[in-house]
């Protein structure tokens, strides 16, 4: 291993996050991919190799154990340079996961990531949430949806949890001080089918960075009306 492989596996292991040898080359190598092209496309603005650790690996996969691993398919609304998806595809190989994003020269990009590093069970979609849930192909076909996106929460729980399936779970990133937008989005967690279960909050091992998973359960089927159509939620929240 290179020094900079065993370094992630240290850096992890210190946030109770164990990982294999093939874990440890795929995040490096990512890393090494995301850092290159971000020299001639707009991927991130964190690119020193600790910050990347700690703000997009380490970010991605802290606090989701017990809701990933009894989920078989797994999706990334809006995923961007692949945050939270691939970090956590690379902590779970076993499991399926679509990314999905609507600019697809990111996905190009993500796609020769997972050539790279050879991954199974993970596929990428191109488009708008408005649109794609709609599409019986993915409707409530998903255990768990994922999203770091920057959009307020009322906004991403029309746009994700007409993809989760009933008895699934919707999981929000957000920063510590979410509680208003919690509440406001408490009327549109219940028109969508959804139930607020939990709010953890906790530090990032490391830092003094506070985030936030919000926790929402898809209790029954969401209304055929929603999601409504392309932009509409954005302007004119639930």
């Amino acid at each position: 291993m290179t020094d900079n492989e065993k370094y992630i596996k240290e850096y992890l292991s210190k946030a109770n996050i164990d990982i294999d040898d093939i874990a440890a080359t795929r995040f490096l190598q990512f890393y090494e991919r995301l850092v290159e092209k971000n020299k001639v496309m707009n991927l991130t603005g964190i690119t020193e190799f600790e910050e990347v650790l700690q703000k997009h690996f380490l970010d991605s996969v802290y606090g989701l154990g017990q809701y990933i691993e009894p989920a078989e398919r797994i999706l990334d609304m809006g995923t961007g340079a692949g945050f939270p998806g691939m970090p956590l595809k690379i902590l779970y190989p076993e499991k399926e996961f679509v990314l999905m994003d609507s600019l697809n020269k990111r996905l190009l990009f993500l796609e020769e990531v997972r050539v790279a590093l050879n991954l199974e069970l993970l596929s990428f979609v191109h488009g708008r949430a408005e649109d794609l849930g709609r599409d019986k192909l993915y409707r409530e076909r998903f255990d768990l949806v994922v999203s770091r996106a920057v959009a307020r929460l009322s906004v991403l729980c029309e746009l994700c949890l007409p993809f989760v399936s009933v008895g699934g779970y919707f999981i929000s990133y957000k920063s510590g001080n979410s509680e208003e937008e919690i509440g406001d989005a408490q009327r549109s967690i219940s028109l969508l089918g959804g139930k607020l279960t939990d709010v953890r909050k906790f530090t990032l091992p490391g830092s003094d960075i506070q985030r936030s998973l919000i926790i929402i359960r898809k209790e029954k089927e969401t209304k055929k009306q929603y999601p409504r159509k392309a932009g509409v939620p954005a302007k004119s929240p639930l």
